[in-house]
């Protein structure tokens, strides 16, 4: 199962909307077959690893991350083809809880007459499909904010400088994050400011750079941006108000000629685009893990808003001073006891730099 895991983690990132699952296949000690889910989500795991194991699948135990789905869609089921493969016994470490499964494989498999076992390394199953779960149970995406900052909270001095706080393996440790998530989240500030091109530099890894989503509620993003100018070649996605509400449907239209998706939303209590219902958007098409990178305003109003559940903190032996930029915008707390709590699940060294991450409302 540790090693099915493992297969599974390479999907991360590609197999959006569906979950990443890892498939061995063993028999009398020996391995005969392995799969994982592919780009787009097809074919998933259990084909792979069947195909791979062919003959050799008859008589074998799968070990399978993620309950064998029972649905048919593209494909048939892979509780199915399991059955039809012969195998003797599914070792399955966690339950599907997608509507169209929740324990539809696991009973076929059991009518056919094949030995199944559910839980094994079940956290650890829970943990790496976080996302694909709570899409399925809230209708939102997992919201993870990565951070870079010095030792005392700042992203950069007060003239706007920030090149470059982390070391170098911080910055690659960050490239990775981008090519497991979905999509990555700016607010519009932070795209100005820096102009970034929110791609995944990794060599070999190019064509694993998420979607890129900008928050920009008033359509300050010129047209001739890098996130804009780049869309057709790798998709962008802009979550603004509704235009017809401020007169600017040219503006919008020209986004689209540019191959920006536009994604309209309503307002919240301010007057920016509503994060829940942004967030309920991009879940519903599919995105089941979001990195935010920027700034500190987004990172404050998903905050406050409970909607960050994860955190990445890369923190180097640097000090800036008060008047350097803070990581995160002011939240009006007035008492410690609303302050939002995190409970940290990792500390790693990178290099000099530190690299901490923590699970938010547990």
């Amino acid at each position: 199962m540790r090693a099915a895991l493992g297969l599974a983690r390479r999907g991360l990132g590609r197999v959006w909307p569906n979950p990443a699952v890892g498939c061995v296949l063993a028999r009398d000690g020996v391995v005969v077959g392995r799969g994982w889910t592919q780009p787009g989500g097809r074919p998933h795991a259990e084909t792979e690893a069947l195909a791979r194991a062919g003959a050799g699948a008859r008589g074998a135990t799968a070990c399978v991350t993620l309950e064998p789905c029972a649905h048919h869609g593209r494909t048939p089921p892979c509780a199915a083809a399991l059955i039809e493969a012969g195998i003797a016994r599914c070792v399955v470490a966690l339950r599907d809880l997608d509507p169209r499964v929740d324990g539809g494989g696991l009973r076929m498999l059991r009518e056919a007459g094949i030995a199944v076992e559910l839980g094994l390394m079940e956290a650890e199953a829970a943990e790496l499909n976080a996302g694909f779960l709570k899409r399925v149970r809230d209708g939102r995406p997992l919201v993870t904010w990565k951070a870079a900052t010095t030792l005392d909270g700042r992203i950069a001095t007060h003239t706007g400088e920030s090149r470059w706080i982390t070391g170098e393996a911080a910055r690659r440790a960050g490239h990775m994050m981008r090519a497991t998530h979905d999509a990555i989240l700016v607010g519009s500030g932070t795209a100005l400011s820096d102009d970034p091109e929110l791609t995944c530099r990794i060599d070999g890894l190019e064509d694993r750079t998420p979607v890129r989503v900008v928050l920009d509620g008033r359509l300050r993003l010129p047209l001739t941006h890098r996130l804009v100018s780049s869309a057709r070649a790798t998709p962008t996605w802009m979550i603004t108000l509704p235009a017809d509400e401020r007169g600017q449907e040219a503006r919008r239209d020209a986004y689209l000629a540019a191959g920006v998706e536009v994604i309209e939303v309503a307002a919240d209590a301010d007057g920016n685009p509503d994060l829940a219902e942004a967030l309920a958007t991009l879940g519903a098409r599919g995105i089941t893990r979001v990195l935010v990178e920027g700034g500190g305003r987004v990172a404050a109003a998903l905050m406050r808003s409970g909607l960050i559940d994860r955190v990445v903190w890369f923190r180097a032996p640097v000090l800036i001073g008060g008047d350097g930029v803070p990581v995160i915008a002011a939240f009006g707390l007035d008492r410690m006891a609303a302050a939002p709590r995190l409970v940290r699940s990792g500390v790693s060294m990178l290099g000099d730099d530190t690299v901490e991450t923590y699970i938010v409302g547990q």
